[in-house]
């Protein structure tokens, strides 16, 4: 806590002095969008039918021209575009159509068109209402399974797509990843219990739009991420699971000698 003005702590621990809140306030860092979904017209329209028409405001900013965004003109949150990427749009429960993604140089894209056409993004809906947008990137043809992946604290999307290329061509896995409530192009706000329903509606996605039987996905979670890949196995049968960087809970990275799991303990992974 060093270096918070009394102000800035206040407005951590009072506004409002809620366990939750607090703990959202500590664990998430959501950035600047660094990507937006732009209907695919090639594809056909984007159904206006649904709870996710073109041009809805997402978190950061106007949807601009058509698409689902974060800030910027058009959605595209500043910069130039890196790349654009074939998208397969309306995920389950999100309304049908096509999207292709839209990288910002904040992006740090560091591959080609050819990675970007095999790059499909589209939108599905969490039990909470939000809407969550998703990634699957076909980096082997014959692969045998899929990465469920959710990331860390304080990226998106865009910001997590070169790893991604790279980490499924090297393990020779395809990768299916979201972005958490309130990041990216997911409305919504940061939470433990939007979390929980983020990961539900991503594999829901990966399982129903993919087919992809559970026995062939591997759930992987990344520092945050852990938190609702614990909470994802403890509930379904997967293929394997890798925590990496993982929290214990939330008292225990606050005070390492906490031994018991209190009622009011956030993220509790034990």
């Amino acid at each position: 806590m060093n270096g918070l003005s009394v102000s800035e702590l206040c407005c951590l621990f009072c506004c409002p002095p809620c366990p939750s809140r607090i703990a959202a306030k500590l664990a998430f860092l959501p950035p600047e969008p660094t990507y937006t979904f732009l209907p695919d017209l090639e594809a056909g329209p984007v159904s206006t039918s649904s709870t996710t028409a073109p041009g809805l405001r997402s978190r950061g900013g106007s949807g601009g021209t058509g698409g689902v965004g974060g800030g910027g003109a058009g959605g595209g949150g500043g910069g130039a575009v890196v790349g654009v990427g074939g998208g397969v749009g309306g995920g389950v429960g999100a309304g049908e159509g096509r999207w292709k993604l839209h990288l910002t140089e904040r992006a740090e894209f560091q591959y080609s068109q050819r990675e970007l056409d095999v790059t499909e993004v589209f939108l599905t809906r969490s039990s909470r209402g939000n809407r969550v947008g998703c990634m699957y990137i076909r980096c082997a043809p014959m692969a045998r399974f899929t990465v469920l992946f959710s990331h860390g604290n304080a990226v998106d999307l865009g910001q997590m797509s070169s790893f991604y290329i790279g980490l499924g061509t090297r393990i020779n896995c395809n990768i299916f990843s979201y972005d958490y409530s309130g990041y990216g192009v997911s409305t919504g706000k940061p939470s433990e219990k939007n979390l929980y329903a983020d990961i539900d509606a991503a594999w829901q996605a990966l399982r129903t739009r993919y087919g992809i039987s559970p026995e062939n996905i591997i759930l992987y979670g990344q520092s945050i991420g852990t938190v609702p890949t614990v909470d994802l196995a403890s509930r379904y049968e997967c293929a394997a699971v890798i925590l990496h960087s993982p929290l214990t809970s939330g008292m225990r990275v606050a005070f390492p000698d906490t031994k018991k799991t209190y009622c009011f303990d956030a993220f509790p992974n034990l």
